[in-house]
């Protein structure tokens, strides 16, 4: 398979493997699933009747005062512990290189079938400056939300598109499902091409 640069005659030949596979919707969500959920904190807590700080001395005498009630702790009093408390826990899905792999070599195959990966020979900025960054996205017809992948991401290239909400910014080490599914075009240059080649076949 071939892939043509843009406004250029040069085309860089890419596997079939990395770049042709069928599209696995399942694979696909689960590894996006398991990814966003590693990055969450999973540090929720709350407090029990136990660990709620108060007196665990029955409030009242048992008879003659309407309903006998013991510690003020418990979950029925305002300021008492939780039923069911939420405790620290862990959010993160098991998911094996192959597996992760494959699921990357299937979105870029659906990216490409769909016409949303434009190959460039370099991709830089003389200045850390996002109006330049505007100016060359506009010049490649970008859509609202591009990612742009290189081999070694420039502070330049970084620094002009932290201010730009919908621009990311990944090197082929960064590059993950979650970015790739969201992004409405793919910007790679040809030395990251072979670089996710290489990673990927």
């Amino acid at each position: 398979m071939e892939l043509t640069v843009f406004n250029s005659s040069n085309k860089v030949s890419v596997s079939d493997e990395v770049f042709g596979r069928d599209f696995s919707k399942d694979l696909v969500h689960q590894v996006v699933v398991a990814y966003r959920n590693a990055g969450r904190a999973g540090t929720k807590a709350q407090k029990t009747r136990s660990e709620v700080a108060g007196t665990t001395k029955k409030s009242k005498k048992q008879k003659g005062g309407g309903a006998r009630h013991g510690a003020l702790t418990a979950p029925i009093f305002v300021g008492g512990g939780v039923t069911f408390a939420a405790k620290p826990r862990s959010f993160a899905q098991k998911v094996n290189r192959k597996m992760y792999r494959a699921a990357i070599q299937s979105i870029l195959s659906e990216l490409n079938r769909q016409g949303r990966i434009t190959v460039v020979e370099s991709f830089d900025v003389d200045a850390p400056k996002t109006s330049g960054l505007v100016t060359k996205l506009k010049d490649l017809n970008a859509g609202k939300r591009p990612l742009i992948v290189t081999e070694d991401a420039t502070e330049n290239l970084y620094l002009s598109a932290r201010n730009l909400p919908y621009v990311q910014v990944r090197d082929v080490q960064g590059l993950d499902p979650v970015s790739l599914v969201g992004a409405d075009t793919v910007f790679v240059t040809v030395d990251a091409l072979k670089k996710i080649e290489e990673w990927l076949a």
